[in-house]
């Protein structure tokens, strides 16, 4: 069993406010009308262990989740190739969460790796509860 619950319900989102894309994303959640949960890992400390889940259900490594191409991670390790353990890029995210690559959501089982604002609107439900069926 997962640390992070997971409500097909409730919309959860784990984004950088640190970024243009996590705070028009937040935006987004936030005026979608949904249920949610907005995780801001620049003020919420994320557990390994829930970023170990949250790349597990995105089918990838920690590493992955990590912005290598940022200009703050170049000056910190450098331009080359970075090798390290999954205990490293834990490091490296709880250290710096604004190297978060792209903002993630969760919709009941379904992890969503976002990497533009408007990504978020595909996958929102059309909410047609209360309106009329033009046709019979």
């Amino acid at each position: 069993m997962g640390v992070i619950a997971m409500d097909k319900k409730q919309i959860t989102l784990y984004y950088s406010s640190q970024n243009s894309i996590g705070k028009q994303l937040n935006a987004y959640v936030e005026s979608s009308g949904k249920d949610h949960l907005t995780i801001d890992i620049s003020k919420t400390n994320v557990t390994g262990t829930q970023w170990a889940e949250l790349a597990d259900g995105l089918n990838k490594n920690i590493s992955d989740l990590v912005n290598t191409d940022h200009p703050d991670f170049k000056e910190a390790y450098g331009e080359t190739s970075v090798d390290l353990d999954d205990d490293g890029w834990l490091k490296v995210l709880d250290k710096n969460p604004s190297l978060l690559k792209n903002a993630i959501v969760i919709k009941g089982k379904d992890f969503i790796e976002l990497t533009s604002a408007s990504d978020f609107k595909q996958y929102m439900d059309p909410d047609s509860a209360g309106i009329e069926k033009p046709y019979k």
